[in-house]
């Protein structure tokens, strides 16, 4: 039978708190051209939905638009669904644009230009990705004893968030850049009479990486 005592249990717990909560984040941008966002101008941030069973998790979309909203260079962010209500049903899953050519051409019905009008939206960011559990290993075992339930063992996971974000000129009906933003963490769940989950905030990460470097792109005259 294996004896821990009080002290290293405490021990053993602190250690893996160090360790883990790490994420190793990557971003990557492309520019091709220089942004002109004035006083009063929007940005509109949209998850591609390309059917019922995929989507850009939403939670994702709202962290970006709440980062670039607040804070130094804030920039005027319009909700995702508030353009995405407003704007139906153009820019449902099955009827979004997926070119810069196929926005053009939703711009030919007056009532979409006009909502374009009434939001003063110079930019739009499509987000495509996810995140997901790409590996897990260990087990943990809780048994009902004498002294109450128990658990005893160890259990590790490891997620990926791969997000890329296209910048699309609304107002010059172009594409003028890309950002994508990759992260990887392994989370932990060390059991001593209860589990004790320490997670690696992944999709938190990505966000944070993608929103700052979304706000330099936009704070960037330099092209």
């Amino acid at each position: 039978m294996i004896k821990l005592s009080f002290k290293c249990v405490l021990s053993l717990i602190y250690i893996l708190v160090v360790l883990a909560g790490c994420t190793t984040v990557t971003i990557e941008e492309i520019q091709h051209s220089a942004t002109e966002l004035v006083e009063g101008e929007s940005i509109v941030i949209i998850g591609r939905r390309t059917s019922s069973d995929y989507e850009t998790e939403p939670e994702l979309i709202s962290c970006i638009g709440k980062i670039l909203a607040k804070g130094k260079n804030q920039l005027n962010v319009i909700p995702e669904q508030t353009f995405v209500d407003n704007l139906y049903p153009w820019f449902e899953p099955r009827t979004a644009p997926l070119r810069v050519r196929d926005l053009q051409r939703l711009l030919t019905y007056d009532a979409v230009s006009q909502k374009f009008s009434d939001f003063n939206v110079h930019y739009i960011v499509w987000v495509d990705g996810n995140t997901e559990t790409t590996r897990s290993s260990g087990s943990i075992t809780c048994s009902l004893g004498g002294g109450g339930l128990g658990c005893f063992g160890f259990g590790t996971w490891d997620k990926k968030a791969e997000y890329e974000a296209s910048i699309w000129d609304y107002k010059n009906k172009k594409l003028i850049g890309k950002i994508s933003s990759e992260a990887d963490g392994t989370s932990y769940m060390p059991a001593v009479v209860i589990p004790i989950p320490i997670i690696a905030q992944v999709q938190a990460d990505a966000c944070k990486g993608m929103a700052v470097q979304l706000k330099h792109f936009f704070n960037n005259t330099q092209g």
